[in-house]
């Protein structure tokens, strides 16, 4: 695409990340790994996004630092589907992975979540050196959670939103949510159950940022996700 002035800022910026990152899809000219941080008003805690389920380095990579956080949690959200597509700036690398760390509000600034944040990164960049160094990471599984539909807020014939999310529901990221529990409450009182056939994790409840998006959350499945054994060749 040909930027003009009045090309809009997002795509403007999109190219000259792609220019100094990419170029996207470059084995060989493209950045190897961008951590892609985010903080969100959800209530996510510490988050590891994946972009597929084939990329042993990359399940390698959350799997360590899942195991160097823990007893604190840290969820990996694949979202890898057929229909629903993500534009991200860190796809550019050949190795992607995002991290959202939540709640906080847009425009605040929290001590506990950039701290969760760091931490993150470091564990990730620890991981980074060891794989550099030699180390070989045996074949490993990780459980994550896959994305399969994003859920808009109900809404009247003029698209206006109707109802909010149900306070059972709300700051439950990660949880169960099983058929006949509480998802909405409109305006009027009323709850609107969940009416799917299964359980699900919903996530990015009430995130802030994607009400211009239609989307009040999204759903996910519980999957086991395995990786390869891989260690650098070194010359």
């Amino acid at each position: 695409m040909q930027v003009t002035d009045d090309t809009p800022y997002e795509v403007k910026r999109a190219q000259e990340i792609n220019s100094v990152f990419g170029p996207k899809g470059s084995r060989t000219e493209a950045y190897d790994l961008i951590f892609d941080l985010h903080n969100t008003t959800a209530n996510m805690g510490s988050t590891l996004i994946l972009e597929a389920s084939g990329d042993d380095f990359t399940i390698q990579l959350c799997r360590y630092i899942k195991d160097a956080l823990a007893p604190e949690t840290c969820a990996v959200f694949l979202i890898e589907h057929p229909n629903l597509k993500y534009a991200t700036t860190r796809s550019i690398a050949k190795y992607p992975v995002g991290v959202e760390v939540g709640p906080q509000p847009q425009g605040v600034l929290r001590a506990d979540i950039m701290d969760k944040m760091r931490k993150i990164v470091r564990h990730g960049l620890d991981f980074i050196h060891m794989f550099n160094a030699g180390t070989e990471f045996p074949p490993c599984t990780t459980e994550v959670y896959k994305i399969t539909e994003k859920v808009d807020y109900p809404r009247n014939k003029n698209n206006e939103i109707t109802a909010a999310v149900h306070p059972d529901l709300q700051d439950q990221d990660w949880q169960p949510l099983s058929p006949g529990d509480p998802m909405f409450l409109t305006f009027e009182g009323k709850t609107i159950p969940y009416e799917g056939d299964s359980v699900v994790y919903p996530t990015f409840v009430n995130e802030a940022a994607y009400y211009e998006k239609n989307q009040a959350f999204v759903k996910t499945f519980k999957q086991a996700l395995s990786a390869k054994g891989i260690r650098a060749c070194l010359s």
